[in-house]
């Protein structure tokens, strides 16, 4: 039989033995279509994961620094550098934990863990764009944003390799990602960062992380695969994490409402203190995620932000009085 032949034969087996629970070929020797390995690499970097990387811009924004061709121009710049360091973590990520992956009802349709993509290539391109955003940052932006890229990339490396592993260290790891985000947009535009903007985006990342890994324990509470997928989720209970999005929550919302109330009185010129006003949006924002975090329904963030429309209809309204606020309209 030709390969022509024997590749659809190969693919068509693969397919019904996972559908069926049943042993799978080595990835290695599943055949890939012309265009599988470039596709398998975009989606590896998590396209629709880029949608974290806006956070670049919070920090100009807080400071009413956007509305100018040099910070428009560098912002999109540190927002492809950062894409290329997260996409560099994803990569290699993928590559680490392709047997793991392949034991979730989800995961295992990575292209890494579905054989889509060797785990050598995705090391490859990993370490590539890895190098390449710190080095690309220290030419085109500044010094400091070429070492917050080079810390956030070996930090995300540390916890790719053994961080994920220890309790509590691993929820501080993916919040540091967070903020790091938050924080590099004003490092490469010289905007000094204040503690409210730190305390809020810090704590509303832990509220993040936090009502993720809650979602992942109740979903795979009465999962075989439970230990397998991610071994946290066998140490964690229930109950702690629930704690810690509840109260990463109440910090947020606190932090939020002593900056707006504190930049409200001293700044606002305009006919309404929006500022002020932007703490109704922000708070019942942070309820409605909270519904999803609650309901367990919260372990992909990009997707309940992206699809509810209730809270996109919410985020919407608060960047516009936040924006009147800056325009002191």
């Amino acid at each position: 039989m030709s390969d022509r032949t024997v590749i659809p034969l190969l693919e068509k087996q693969q397919d019904r033995r996972a559908a069926t629970g049943g042993p799978t070929l080595p990835p290695q020797r599943r055949a890939l279509r012309p265009l599988g390995l470039p596709l398998g690499l975009l989606r590896t970097a998590r396209p629709r994961q880029w949608i974290k990387n806006s956070l670049v811009v919070a920090a100009p924004a807080a400071a009413g620094q956007l509305f100018s061709v040099h910070s428009a121009l560098q912002l999109a710049v540190v927002f492809v550098l950062f894409t290329a360091a997260a996409s560099a973590v994803y990569l290699i990520n993928d590559a680490l934990d392709a047997e793991a992956d392949r034991a979730h009802p989800t995961k295992c349709r990575r292209p890494v863990a579905a054989g889509q993509v060797p785990v050598v290539v995705a090391h490859a391109a990993g370490t590539f764009l890895a190098v390449l955003a710190p080095t690309a940052a220290a030419f085109l932006c500044n010094p400091l944003t070429a070492a917050l890229l080079t810390g956030y990339v070996m930090m995300q490396m540390a916890y790719c390799l053994r961080l994920k592993h220890v309790l509590v260290l691993d929820l501080v790891v993916v919040t540091t990602g967070f903020l790091m985000r938050a924080m590099i947009g004003g490092i490469a535009l010289g905007i000094p960062l204040s503690r409210w903007f730190l305390i809020t985006t810090g704590f509303g990342a832990l509220f993040m992380v936090a009502a993720k890994r809650y979602s992942e324990a109740v979903q795979m509470a009465d999962s075989p695969h439970k230990g397998k997928t991610r071994a946290l989720l066998s140490e964690y209970t229930t109950g702690y994490l629930r704690f810690v999005w509840q109260l990463a929550a109440g910090v947020t919302l606190l932090g939020y409402c002593l900056w707006a109330m504190e930049r409200g009185g001293a700044t606002d010129g305009g006919v309404l203190p929006w500022r002020e006003l932007s703490m109704i949006a922000y708070i019942v924002g942070i309820l409605r995620y909270a519904v999803f975090a609650d309901r367990g329904s919260a372990g992909a963030p990009e997707d309940v932000v992206l699809r509810d429309r209730g809270l996109l209809m919410i985020g919407l309204v608060w960047m516009a009085m936040y924006a009147l606020a800056v325009a002191d309209l």
